[in-house]
């Protein structure tokens, strides 16, 4: 046990689960073809610009956002991301609560990307 997880305890499960990426890491894993791509700012924000191949969810519209995640697989890794990281990372627990069991989530978010 570290020093570290001997003060502020070992990570919970749900911190297993949503794994945080940076912008390096994240670009190698959505290269693939059949990714499940999340930007969860707002529609204004996407239209902004946002990370080729993303579907936008906003966060904020809470009832669009489940009902859109709903329809995602939940047995597949899905990659979060907002502007700055902490959008996303609301998301993610959300998600987890959901039902999805691998979240990736860019560090930084797409301020970090651009």
């Amino acid at each position: 046990m570290s020093f570290l997880s001997s003060i502020f305890g070992n990570k919970s499960e749900a911190s297993d689960k949503i794994v945080i990426l940076d912008k390096k890491e994240y670009a190698t894993a959505i290269s693939g073809s059949k990714v499940q791509l999340v930007d969860v700012r707002t529609a204004n924000e996407f239209s902004g610009g946002h990370i080729k191949g993303a579907k936008n969810i906003d966060f904020f519209n809470s009832a669009n956002f489940e009902k859109s995640f709903q329809k995602l697989d939940k047995n597949k890794p899905i990659y979060v991301y907002c502007r700055s990281g902490a959008r996303s990372q609301k998301a993610a627990r959300k998600l987890l609560n959901m039902g999805f069991t691998q979240i990736f989530d860019l560090k930084g978010g797409y301020s970090r990307w651009s």
